[in-house]
């Protein structure tokens, strides 16, 4: 383990790493010369106002020392984050929490059936993820099981929906193999992030691009057809043929957050595009004359889902209490 720096009134010495795995309390670091360290925050480091239910997530670059007399360490500092994912907690309500940090393309795994993915859940990730500038791609997986004319419609037509919103789509079977050489060339070398739904087949995918990793893969609930939670916590993965994967714990509810209402529009880059048409610069696209923008979906130059979920997500970002923005 290299030393990064060392303090002239004390022994402490300062090394450098990047999170890959956190499980909430305790951090997994892994130094430039591939040791992992066990750490933990320093409890002042805990209280800096921060309102993230996990100040440190996958991704994040640290400084720690270790403990006096232990093999494990404590986090002392976050390097400057080209990026983020951030989410609303579920169960926290006036908390955030970062998904993952320092990220070059989040891949959103959908799926049609078993379960179920809606454009609602995706487009909140789209729009996250415009916000703090990561790109993004869909993978709509389990083609394999789309066998009856409705379902492969029904692909065709989400396959539309984002490809005229200017995002990558790409159909993809864990199962059967069908892309996983495009899929994998997509991660070559570069930090990528999966994410979306339980059940959806992201450690499944992981498995088929590179299966030396060998991640735990769980089952459908026959219930509720929903997928089990087998990714528990958030873990950084390298893979053979260069770059590292970010494997998530499926979500089920995508909570946007620390966006201004008034530009939400930026965010949803087919209903963006029409913007400089409207009349009034500061057209909601709901209301006011001249809008551009409601030709547009009326024409179906921009999909009513995606329009719809602007409208959702410009009311509750309006009256959220907790928005600073608001």
């Amino acid at each position: 383990m290299k030393k990064n720096k060392q303090k002239n009134k004390t022994s402490e010495k300062f090394y450098s790493g990047t999170v890959v795995k956190s499980t909430g309390s305790w951090y997994e670091v892994k130094t430039g010369h591939k040791q992992v360290v066990t750490c933990r925050i320093r409890g002042k480091f805990r209280i800096k106002g921060i309102k993230t239910t996990n100040p440190v997530a996958v991704g994040d670059q640290v400084d720690f020392v270790m403990e006096p007399g232990k093999d494990t360490g404590v986090i002392i500092g976050i390097h400057p984050r080209k990026n983020y994912l951030l989410r609303r907690s579920i169960n926290l309500s006036k908390q955030y929490q970062i998904l993952a940090a320092n990220i070059d393309r989040v891949f959103v795994t959908v799926t049609l059936i078993r379960p179920e993915t809606t454009t609602r859940f995706i487009d909140r990730i789209l729009v996250t993820a415009e916000a703090y500038n990561i790109a993004a791609v869909i993978l709509i997986n389990k083609i394999d099981l789309l066998h009856t004319p409705e379902l492969k419609q029904q692909k065709e037509t989400l396959k539309s929906i984002y490809e005229k919103a200017g995002y990558p789509v790409l159909e993809v079977s864990a199962h059967t193999g069908k892309n996983i050489d495009k899929l994998k060339t997509m991660l070559m070398n570069q930090t990528s992030m999966f994410t979306g739904h339980s059940g959806t087949g992201k450690s499944s995918l992981i498995n088929a691009v590179d299966s030396n990793l060998n991640i735990k893969i769980g089952e459908i609930s026959q219930a509720h057809l929903q997928g089990k939670h087998t990714t528990t916590f958030a873990q950084m993965y390298d893979f053979a043929f260069g770059g590292h994967i970010i494997d998530t714990p499926g979500i089920r509810g995508f909570g946007v957050v620390d966006i201004n209402p008034n530009e939400v529009d930026h965010y949803f880059p087919e209903i963006f595009s029409y913007k400089n048409n409207c009349k009034f610069n500061d057209c909601k696209h709901i209301n006011e004359p001249g809008c551009a923008v409601k030709p547009a979906v009326k024409d179906g130059q921009i999909p009513i889902s995606r329009y719809q979920s602007y409208l959702q997500l410009f009311e509750e970002l309006k009256h959220d209490d907790k928005n600073p923005y608001r």
